[in-house]
């Protein structure tokens, strides 16, 4: 067998059975791929349904079962029960264009990669929202392109939501570490100073949910800003100027304020250029997502989740370079209760 496609799970059977009916319709050799769910302690019902499902096209289909650790963990667990030559990340909050692995396979036997990674993008039936959660996420101006874009302003590491390795790679250097965030970067960055050939395969995209509400995609955001700075305790080159300007826009919002209140006089001008420089953000967010989705609603929304991705970002930096610098913590945590699984104690 040739790939074993890995979903984590915990509490999600609903996206299960939208992902498997998106599977169904894989254009690929069922007898070259598994899907291999790995239960991190779900109680929404997820062993029988998968025990009941019955595929409709041959698709070879099993599931593991762990007590709740994590996603790093059961992609780990994953890899030590996988059968193929491959493993795959996918998120299960993701689906499947018919070309997908199809795509993958080309691409791997044309380039010899070792590891690789596709994008992930919107679905034309996604709610305006979620269309202006994508636009920020995918976006030049929301993250440089930088999960899947040939046009990326830095360098290309592939994303636990649509990523591939060899069995060697896990065999040599070991699986993802215990991170409660970034664990796929890490391991990217692992791979990458292993010398191994990684990929980015542009057309073989995934067609991805991600956060379902603001409140949630906020959460989302200020953990990888946290985990930003952790990936930096190990991999110093990973921090770069460009990561840090979330936390630079906050700061300065915020001593805009304070000098407004020391040095009235001179307030004025100062929030009339960031008016200004705030306005052309908006009206380019706002142009550019309603010429790619056509949409109204998600051009409206885009630059109310542009706004939240950066300002998330920059608390999450801020938590975390406290913790770590000022408290001296070797690894700075953000949102926990209710994010992936238990809350710690």
């Amino acid at each position: 067998m040739k790939y074993t496609v890995i979903v984590a799970v915990y509490n999600r059977v609903d996206e299960v059975q939208e992902l498997l009916r998106s599977a169904e319709k894989l254009d690929f050799d069922r007898k070259n791929f598994e899907i291999l769910f790995v239960d991190d302690g779900s109680k929404d019902g997820f062993e029988a349904y998968i025990k009941s499902y019955k595929s409709e096209t041959g698709l070879q289909i099993r599931a593991i079962y762990q007590e709740n650790k994590g996603p790093g963990e059961a992609r780990n667990n994953g890899m030590k029960n996988a059968l193929g030559e491959y493993f795959i990340y996918v998120d299960s909050d993701c689906t499947f264009p018919p070309h997908w692995l199809k795509e993958i396979d080309k691409e791997v036997v044309a380039n010899n990669y070792d590891a690789f990674g596709g994008p992930d993008t919107f679905h034309p039936s996604f709610s305006p929202l979620l269309k202006a959660i994508n636009y920020s996420m995918t976006s030049l101006i929301g993250t440089g392109g930088t999960r899947g874009n040939k046009k990326s302003v830095g360098k290309f590491y592939p994303r636990s939501f649509n990523m591939g390795v060899h069995r060697k790679i896990f065999e040599n250097i070991g699986g993802m570490n215990k991170l409660r965030h970034g664990q796929d970067m890490d391991f990217s960055q692992r791979i990458y100073d292993a010398g191994y050939k990684v990929g980015l395969v542009a057309d073989a995209f995934v067609y991805h949910k991600r956060r379902t509400s603001i409140s949630k995609f906020y959460r989302q955001i200020f953990n990888w800003g946290v985990a930003r700075i952790n990936l930096a305790q190990q991999h110093p080159a990973m921090l770069k100027p460009v990561h840090l300007l979330p936390a630079a826009i906050v700061i300065g919002l915020i001593a805009l304020c304070v000098f407004t209140l020391l040095v009235p006089v001179t307030a004025p001008f100062l929030w009339t250029l960031t008016g200004i420089g705030f306005a052309l953000i908006v009206i380019w967010a706002f142009l550019e997502s309603l010429f790619k989705y056509k949409s109204l609603a998600a051009a409206l929304l885009s630059p109310v989740t542009l706004n939240i991705q950066v300002f998330a970002y920059g608390f999450g930096l801020i938590k975390a370079l406290w913790q770590t610098k000022v408290l001296g913590k070797q690894e700075a945590r953000g949102f926990v209760k209710g994010y992936y699984g238990k809350k710690k104690k």
